[in-house]
């Protein structure tokens, strides 16, 4: 297959991936915001879901202050932000008009009619009025496009290269929400307890069995809320049938090979993938994949913590970051220096 015949199939995919993940971590907030808390608790909050996706200094650059209304709508709208929902779409509906030869008619047709009931859902308020029900509609568009691809496409080098951007888009958003949403966690936690400890009042103590239900109300929200915006709650059920702790969180989350968006199943099919699409000059990525899988293999959630889980993040962020630069050499047309 042609290098750039494969790079707009993979981007096309990670690009879908992508539009999908922002939705995902839009809705979710949304619904959390709605949750009793401060204006600084709010805006941090949002802070944090511009940082999931590093776009914090553009947004600093376009707005004097951090609202709900001005977040999505740059992270839906503005053609400015590369990442934003409409970007993410044109871009992989571009990608798709590029190669259309290797797509079948229905792939085909599902990117150019996504990017077309976009433009013209943006053109009416009912973002502004039901932010939810767009979300939906673009997270089921995305899920349109994947069953599209398994259930029209031959299983050639063109489907591999699909599911290799797929997969590892995949892979970097859930290891960002991970990350950032694991450090919102412990900066509340600090921020309580701190507050808690400068006061000694005989009411405080009274009262602090309430207070103590009210704060494990707002962590089951909160905790929720991360495995919602990974489709996990559900499966979180059916695996542990317990109650939400951060620990059981990041082992489904991370070492979960039968989980759909864990670190571990989605390096499990970027290794698949990567073998299926082998070349002449890729044995080294296939290694340096294959050394990403086994780490995460064969690792215990007690040693990932005990190693402090943001470095472990910041260290597979950067390994997944390589590893795309190599698929990027190895296949594809390479990046501009």
């Amino acid at each position: 297959m042609l290098s750039r015949t494969a790079d707009h199939l993979f981007w096309m995919a990670r690009y879908t991936e992508r539009a999908e993940n922002t939705a995902r971590m839009l809705d979710v907030h949304v619904q959390t915001a709605l949750l009793p808390q401060s204006i600084a608790d709010a805006e941090q909050g949002w802070r944090a879901v511009l940082g999931i996706s590093e776009l914090l200094y553009g947004y600093d650059q376009k707005y004097e202050q951090v609202t709900q209304k001005d977040v999505i709508d740059f992270m839906v709208r503005d053609p400015d932000n590369p990442s934003s929902i409409a970007s993410c779409l044109r871009q992989a509906r571009e990608n798709a008009r590029a190669v259309r030869g290797a797509l079948t008619t229905e792939a085909w047709e599902i990117q150019n009619a996504t990017w077309i009931k976009m433009q013209s859902y943006l053109q009416t308020s009912a973002l502004e009025q039901n932010p939810s029900d767009f979300f939906e509609w673009v997270k089921h568009r995305s899920h349109l496009s994947r069953g599209v691809t398994i259930g029209t496409m031959l299983k050639d080098e063109a489907f591999h290269f699909i599911r290799l951007g797929t997969f590892l888009e995949r892979a970097d958003n859930t290891a960002r929400i991970i990350d950032v949403k694991f450090h919102g966690a412990k900066e509340t936690q600090g921020q309580k307890q701190g507050g808690q400890s400068q006061s000694q009042s005989q009411s405080q103590t009274q009262s602090q069995s309430q207070g103590d239900d009210d704060i494990g109300q707002i962590d089951f929200y909160y905790w929720a809320a991360i495995l919602r915006s990974v489709s996990g709650f559900e499966i979180y059920r059916k695996v542990y049938r317990d109650v939400i702790t951060p620990e059981r969180v990041a082992e489904l989350l991370i070492l979960r090979s039968d989980m759909p968006r864990s670190l571990l199943g989605c390096m499990g099919q970027v290794l698949s993938n990567l073998k299926n699409v082998h070349n002449d000059v890729s044995a080294d990525t296939e290694r340096f994949a294959g050394k990403l899988h086994a780490d995460l293999q064969f690792a215990r959630i007690e040693e990932v913590l005990d190693a402090g889980l943001h470095d472990y993040l910041t260290v597979f962020l950067e390994r997944i970051f390589e590893l795309g630069n190599r698929i990027s050499r190895d296949f594809l047309v390479p990046l501009a220096a």
